[in-house]
Order: C-alpha cells, then sequence, then structure tokens
C-alpha cells in the first residue's frame, strides 16, 4: 500500500481525489502500478490494470491495493468497480472509504460479485487527500487561490500599475492552469479595473470556465467577463460560504479565486482555501496594493499559517516561481478560518491578475 499511496502523490489536485493503485501477481510476485492524473484522465485503477496487461502479469491470481474505494458510478469515464470485475481480480484492499454520495459503494458492488474486499483504513490515504475530503463532506467545491505578487508581497504599485507583475511564461501557464477548473471567480474591483474576460486563451476550442462576478455591484452590461457564450454569474453576496455553495449547485467541483486581495482574504478567512497558487515575480515595490487583505489579522498570533503542497513542486517560469501551499491545521485539527463577521470583501480597487 506504501507503493500505492506513492503513486497518489503523483497526481494533481482537484476536483477528484488523488488515488494511486498496485496490481501484485500472487504466483509471480510481479507488480503494476497506476495512478489517476486528473480529471477526464483514466482512474488509478484502469491505469494499474493497462499496465499489468502490458507487463503479463495473472490478473486472475492478483491482489489490487488502491488508496481510496473504487469508484462506483459513470462520470466522465466507466465505474472503476467494472474494470476490476471485467479483469477477474479476486482481491481488493482498500486504504480509504469513498465519501462521495454517488461514487460511493464500489466495496460493496465488489464484494457482491464474488470479490474478496479488505478495507484497511490508513491515515496516511487520508492526509492525502484531506481538503478534497472536507470539500466532499461539506458539499463545496475544491477551492484554489492565486495570487500574484513581488517579493516583498504586493500585488500592484502605489500608482495602481499591475500589468504586468509576472512575466510571459507565468502568464501563459496560468491560463493554461484555467482550463483545469469549472468556475473563475473575481470581485468587483477586478471587474471594474482590470477588465478581465477570464477566459483560458491557449486553447480557445477546449471547455471554457464559468466566469463569476462576486460583489453587490450590478455587472457593467459591456464589461468583458459577460462574454458572449452564456457562461457568466454575477452572485450578489460578500460571503465565501454561500457562493461555494450556490457554485456547487451549479455543477462546479473545482474553482479559482483570482482576485483581487478582499475577496482571497474573504476566502483565505473562511477557512475555504484548500489550495493557495502563489507566483512570485523577482521584483520590489516597496509598497502599493498587498495581494491579500485579512481583516482578522492584527498580529503575529492572528497569522493564517500554510505548508508548503509536498504534491505540487516549485515551479520556475522564466524568471518568476511558482509554489503551491496547504492550509496548516492548529492542535485542535481546526484549519484557518475566522468568524463570518470577519469575511466579508467589500469591493475597491482589487488588482491582482498575472
Amino acid at each position: 500500500m506504501n507503493v500505492a499511496l506513492e503513486q497518489a502523490a503523483r497526481g494533481v489536485r482537484g476536483a477528484n481525489p488523488l488515488v494511486g493503485a498496485v496490481i501484485v501477481d500472487e504466483h509471480s510476485g510481479d507488480v503494476a502500478v497506476g495512478h489517476h492524473r486528473g480529471r477526464g484522465t483514466a482512474h488509478a485503477e484502469v491505469d494499474a490494470l493497462r499496465c499489468a496487461r502490458d507487463r503479463g502479469l495473472r490478473l486472475d491470481a492478483a491482489t489490487m491495493y488502491v488508496t481510496l474505494e473504487p469508484c462506483n458510478h459513470y462520470g466522465v469515464t466507466p465505474p472503476c468497480t467494472d474494470a476490476i470485475l471485467d479483469a477477474g481480480i479476486p482481491r481488493v484492499v482498500i486504504a480509504g472509504e469513498d465519501p462521495h454520495d454517488v461514487a460511493a459503494g464500489g466495496a460493496h458492488t465488489l464484494r457482491a460479485a464474488g470479490v474478496v474486499v479488505d478495507i484497511v483504513p490508513l491515515d496516511a490515504a487520508v492526509s492525502l487527500n484531506e481538503r478534497w475530503l472536507t470539500a466532499q463532506r461539506e458539499r463545496r467545491p475544491f477551492i484554489r487561490a492565486k495570487i500574484a505578487q513581488s517579493l516583498d508581497g504586493f500585488s500592484a504599485a502605489l500608482d495602481g500599475t499591475s500589468q504586468w507583475i509576472t512575466g510571459p511564461q507565468a502568464r501563459e501557464y496560468a491560463h493554461k492552469q484555467r482550463h483545469l477548473v469549472d468556475a473563475i471567480v473575481v470581485g468587483t474591483g477586478t471587474v471594474l479595473a482590470d477588465q478581465p474576460t477570464l477566459t483560458a486563451r491557449y486553447d480557445p476550442g477546449g471547455a471554457q470556465p464559468l466566469r463569476v462576478h462576486m460583489g453587490h455591484t450590478t455587472t457593467p452590461p459591456d464589461a468583458p467577463i459577460r462574454g458572449a457564450d452564456g457562461r457568466f454569474v454575477h452572485l450578489p453576496t460578500h460571503d465565501p460560504n454561500l457562493a461555494a455553495h450556490q457554485l456547487y449547485e451549479r455543477g462546479a467541483r473545482d474553482i479559482l479565486i483570482e482576485g483581487g486581495p478582499r475577496l482571497i482574504g474573504a476566502f483565505l478567512e473562511a477557512g475555504l482555501v484548500d489550495l493557495l497558487e502563489v507566483y512570485t515575480a523577482p521584483m520590489l515595490l516597496g509598497g502599493g496594493t498587498t495581494s491579500t487583505a485579512l481583516s482578522s489579522v492584527a498580529s503575529l498570533g492572528d497569522a493564517l499559517r500554510f505548508l508548503p503542497d509536498p504534491i505540487a513542486q516549485p515551479m520556475r517560469l522564466g524568471v518568476d516561481l511558482l509554489t503551491h501551499y496547504i492550509p496548516r491545521h492548529d492542535s485542535d485539527g481546526q484549519t484557518n478560518s475566522v468568524d463570518a463577521v470577519n469575511t466579508q470583501a467589500v469591493p475597491g480597487k482589487d488588482n491582482t491578475h498575472v
């Protein structure tokens, strides 16, 4: 199972969980491995089965070790339970049950078909997908926030200029990443000041995320964010929890908060950010607009704390650096959050676009 966990860690965080699988031929001792590479790609079990067939393993005498209960429904890909049953694997060992109300039930289906299923809960399997599991339990999307800043933490200079903090390679990569999410959320300040289109420009024929303006101010009729494809929604609220659940009801399972600082701060203070993506440019501004606005932090003891993401490694993009962070738990197991009274985003001049 440790090898399966290592395989899972090769995936990418997002709407789908990190899952790894290992198949062991009990006769020869040969091993096949697989992992899930992201939404729309083969699940770990199917990936491992392909590897096993390529290597000539006897599947009718094999045991599959998988870090999460095999899915049991038709989504973007067919059920993994069907693939396991078709392969004739007689035993499956699972490190964690799937809490998803649609995908769950794989263990029951396999057992009903005569497969020996052992569920051996592992803390490592839970911690690997901790934020994804939280989103599933809370019935909200997986939420990532993007920050573009100077070395001293500013997203715009004193005169308000912000285009561009980062270089062309970082901006191109950020645009390509938009294809991974279902929705991109910005606040009123960003809508008015930056006039963003929020499109995934480097693959115009690909899936485009839902463009979301969050705030009480009416979106101008000619605002570029509206577009002409109907992929726009205005959420007249400053409540991050309400916005997250409304987007979940619209089918969004992975959303990106792009700005501005107050909106990002509101989601951070609400404890809703599962992954923080920080693009840092090698420049010093000495003042201006900070990359986040946190109304709850008055002293060092109030700081919202994070850990480097062990899955996503730092990435050099031209002269800029992309780093990823996940929330750090306190001694009680709680993540960063403050009372709702401190989590309201206020419309203003927000410039945080890469």
